[in-house]
């Protein structure tokens, strides 16, 4: 029953988490508006909101990775010495896979942040 619970309460959660998606998507379209000026017109001041528009969204998109790393985590401390292997398999391969992706926004923020004359494309995933 606790399990359910649990999973419940994740669902909730994860369903906040699609609003900020969402959110992130249109804040993305709009910095997109940013970049576009900023290679046309070569506006200076498009290209740092755009930047900061950049480094805003992939330090959201951390602290989500963050909470699905840590999510997958706390699942890896719960798997019982009784549960299948192919649950073990799978819940280790969760982990990985969320904290890959974590991985993978903390250098795409890191991109975001020194990549000053806009040479690298990066998006989220």
């Amino acid at each position: 029953m606790e399990d359910r619970l649990d999973k419940l309460n994740d669902i909730k959660i994860e369903n906040y988490i699609w609003v900020i998606y969402i959110f992130i998507i249109i804040l993305s379209w709009y910095a997109n508006s940013k970049e576009k000026n900023f290679l046309i017109n070569q506006d200076e001041k498009s290209r740092k909101e755009y930047q900061n528009l950049l480094i805003l969204i992939f330090t959201i998109l951390i602290i989500i990775y963050y909470y699905f790393a840590k999510s997958s985590y706390d699942d890896i401390k719960k798997l019982k010495l009784n549960d299948t292997n192919k649950k073990k398999v799978l819940t280790y391969m969760s982990f990985l896979g969320s904290f890959l992706v974590l991985i993978s926004g903390i250098i795409f923020l890191t991109i975001a942040i020194n990549d000053e004359n806009l040479d690298v494309e990066i998006a989220f995933n």
